[in-house]
C-alpha cells in the first residue's frame, strides 16, 4: 500500500490525523499479547498523539521524534520509561506505514532513534530469608481472605509467579510430576509455556485456601465480599498486590510490591546453592530456551532450586 496523497498539492502526506495515528495505535495494541504491555504502549501513544496534536501541524518523522525524546528528558522521566516511550513510536511508525499512512522511508527514519542511555542500574528489593519467614507467618489464619494471602504470598515466593500468573491460575494446573506437586502448562511474558514445581509450604498454604474456601475447579483465587464470604468472580492484579500490601504491612516491611516476591525467590534459592539455569527455568525468563540448547540442560523437577529455602507454617487454630 502506497502512502495517502493530498488531494489539493497531489503529494504524499506525512502529517498524520488523529483517526490515522488511533488506527496504528489499534494494530499495535492487536500485535502485542501481554496485558500489561498493552496498556504500557496504549498509555505511551495516547501521550504522544495528545503532544503531537498540540504543536502546529507536524511531520511524523525522524525529527519530530527526537523532538519529543527531549521533551521526554524534559519532564525528568527515567531512561526506561523514556525508552518505552520511543519503544511504542517506534512501533507506531511501522503501523502507520503498513496502514500506507507514512512512506517507509519516514518509518525507518523513527526508528532509528537512539533510545536514552541508563546510568546506573535500579538495585532491586530483596527479602533476606528472616524476612521472607515474616512475611509468610503475618498473613491472617483466621478468616477466608487471610488464608487466601497466605497462598498467595506462598505461590509468589516460593514459586517465583508473576502476578498475572497468580491470576490466570486454576485447580486443574496444579498436578504431580516426578513424585512431586508443580504447576503445568503455566502461560507466561510472552506467551512462554513453563512447568513451575511447588515447595511443600507453598502447596501446604495452597491447600488450607483451597480446604476452606471450598474451591475445587476453575481458577484457584476468587473475590471475597465484605462479609468475607468467597464469590465466584476471580481476582485481579490489584487484588494480588493489595494481598501482599496487607502481609508486608503485618510483618512491619515497607515498600514491597508482588514481583520483589520474584526476585526474592531467585535470590533465596541461589543463596541455597540453586543453579543458575535451574533458577531460569523456574522463573521462565526469555533466555532459558538459549541456555537448554546451548548446554543441554534439563529441569529437575525431583530436585527442585525452591525446595532447599524451607518456610515453616504454624498449627492451624483450633
Amino acid at each position: 500500500m502506497v502512502p495517502k496523497k493530498d488531494t489539493e498539492s497531489g503529494v504524499y502526506s506525512d502529517k498524520l490525523t488523529i483517526p490515522e495515528l488511533e488506527q496504528s495505535k489499534a494494530a499495535v495494541l492487536n500485535t502485542l499479547a501481554s496485558v500489561h504491555s498493552r496498556r504500557s504502549y496504549e498509555f505511551a501513544i495516547d501521550t504522544f498523539i495528545a503532544w503531537y496534536c498540540s504543536e502546529p501541524r507536524l511531520t511524523f518523522n525522524r525529527a519530530v521524534v527526537v523532538r519529543y525524546r527531549s521533551h521526554l528528558e524534559g519532564r525528568s522521566l527515567s531512561a526506561a520509561t523514556i525508552n518505552l516511550h520511543l519503544s511504542a513510536i517506534r512501533r507506531l511508525a511501522d503501523e502507520s506505514a503498513e496502514s500506507g499512512w507514512l512512506t517507509p522511508e519516514l518509518a525507518i527514519g523513527i526508528r532509528r532513534v537512539q533510545g536514552v542511555k541508563r546510568l546506573g542500574r535500579k538495585s532491586g528489593n530483596w527479602l533476606s530469608q528472616d524476612q521472607a519467614q515474616e512475611l509468610v507467618n503475618a498473613a491472617s489464619k483466621t478468616d477466608l481472605r487471610g488464608w487466601r494471602d497466605g497462598a498467595i504470598v506462598g505461590l509468589l515466593l516460593g514459586c517465583g509467579l508473576r502476578r498475572s500468573e497468580v491470576v490466570g491460575l486454576t485447580v486443574d494446573q496444579v498436578q504431580t510430576r516426578d513424585g512431586r506437586w508443580v504447576i503445568v502448562d503455566l502461560i507466561g511474558k510472552g506467551r512462554r509455556l513453563r512447568t513451575v514445581p511447588v515447595p511443600s509450604w507453598s502447596k501446604q498454604l495452597l491447600d488450607a485456601w483451597l480446604q476452606r474456601s471450598g474451591v475445587n475447579e476453575g481458577r484457584v483465587f476468587r473475590r471475597i465480599s465484605k462479609q468475607g464470604k468467597r464469590q465466584e468472580g476471580g481476582v485481579t492484579a490489584n487484588v494480588v498486590w493489595y494481598a501482599v500490601k496487607r502481609c508486608a504491612s503485618q510483618a512491619g516491611i515497607a515498600n514491597l510490591a508482588p514481583h520483589d516476591l520474584r526476585r526474592t525467590c531467585a535470590r533465596l534459592c541461589h543463596d541455597c546453592s540453586g543453579e543458575l539455569e535451574q533458577i531460569r527455568f523456574l522463573l521462565g525468563h526469555a533466555s532459558v530456551q538459549t541456555t537448554e540448547r546451548y548446554i543441554g540442560s534439563k529441569q529437575k523437577l525431583h530436585n527442585a532450586v525452591n525446595d532447599r529455602f524451607e518456610i515453616s507454617i504454624a498449627s492451624e487454630t483450633p
